[in-house]
């Protein structure tokens, strides 16, 4: 039985995705193109498969994914196949190559009983602060003692940001600001309260200069060798924000980050705004980094771990609404 036939046995399916369209409002029009198509052809032909990589890439899956995606389909469809058997192959072959794009955890790398060091890294505008203030709030109502490093000594402006989420906006959540501007030593000042103050996490925001990588290199070689000096096994993430909204940008960014430094996952953000929700399986396919947390919202409670079968089942909403009223 594919992913496909699984998701059309869940009874709830329908009530759990309206509350979900409700909760999250999600602009991604690729379920309702993939019923367009039905509507415009009486059979799936070679124009139909056109159209149908047309939408694909639209989602910013990446010209490599949606030629993977249409020729499976193509196999697999039967002359006589009718639309709804094309769907279930193409959500069957969504999933499949999500999986076998290499092994993958999508869980924080998170333990209890230890000093656990998220490193936040990413460009300027995506939503990294903003981040890095969800997942601290995310654990400090765990009850977990949250600490976070201003290490962004670049950018104008970050590190009273980070400070005025701390005072205003965050609970039970301590800020290292350091005393120059040398980002390093932040980061060394953050390892070490958190030691001594038993922390159970420091998150570390780092500046995003991707046009000098060079740089940007030798500054993260710089925090991790401080990290390690305190904390062996640490930095536990490292965590590259993106903007789903960047599309393809995102991949390009994903790709330029994983040069200068081992991303272990991705945060993707503005996932409420965009059509382009594709980027997280494009990412995965393309460099085998996964995306672990997305943002949808403004509010500091806007942020949830991804999850490769919710994902597929917000993307093909319309498929299991139409299913579900016949």
């Amino acid at each position: 039985m594919g992913f496909f036939s699984n998701l059309k046995e869940k009874k709830a399916l329908k009530k759990e995705v309206k509350k979900h369209q409700k909760e999250h409002k999600s602009t991604l029009t690729f379920s309702s193109d993939i019923k367009k198509l039905s509507k415009k052809y009486k059979e799936p032909n070679s124009d139909f498969f056109e159209d149908l990589e047309n939408v694909l890439i639209k989602t910013d899956m990446g010209m490599k994914m949606v030629l993977e995606i249409s020729n499976r389909v193509q196999k697999k469809a039967k002359a006589k196949s009718t639309f709804d058997d094309i769907k279930e192959i193409l959500v069957d072959a969504l999933y499949d190559i999500y999986q076998e794009s290499g092994k993958y955890r999508s869980e924080l790398n998170w333990k209890d009983g230890r000093l656990n060091i998220f490193m936040m890294v990413g460009v300027n505008g995506v939503g990294k602060t903003t981040s890095i203030a969800k997942i601290a709030n995310h654990y400090s109502k765990m009850g977990k003692k949250v600490l976070i490093a201003a290490a962004d000594t670049f950018r104008a402006g970050a590190v009273e940001q980070l400070q005025e989420w701390c005072e205003k906006r965050l609970t039970g959540v301590d800020l290292v600001k350091g005393n120059s501007s040398d980002p390093a030593s932040v980061v060394f000042d953050g390892v070490k309260k958190g030691l001594e103050g038993k922390y159970d996490l420091l998150l570390v925001d780092t500046a995003g200069r991707l046009q000098n990588k060079e740089h940007l290199m030798k500054e993260l070689e710089k925090m991790t060798k401080i990290v390690k000096r305190g904390v062996e096994d640490g930095p536990h993430e490292r965590l590259l924000v993106i903007d789903a909204q960047t599309g393809q940008n995102g991949v390009t960014q994903a790709k330029a980050f994983s040069e200068t430094t081992q991303v272990t996952g991705i945060v993707l953000t503005k996932m409420d705004g965009t059509s382009k929700g594709g980027i997280a399986l494009s990412i995965k396919d393309i460099l085998n980094i996964p995306v672990k947390l997305v943002g949808f919202g403004e509010k500091v409670d806007d942020l949830k771990p991804f999850n490769i079968e919710e994902y597929l089942e917000e993307l093909t909403q319309d498929f299991m609404e139409e299913d579900s009223d016949e």
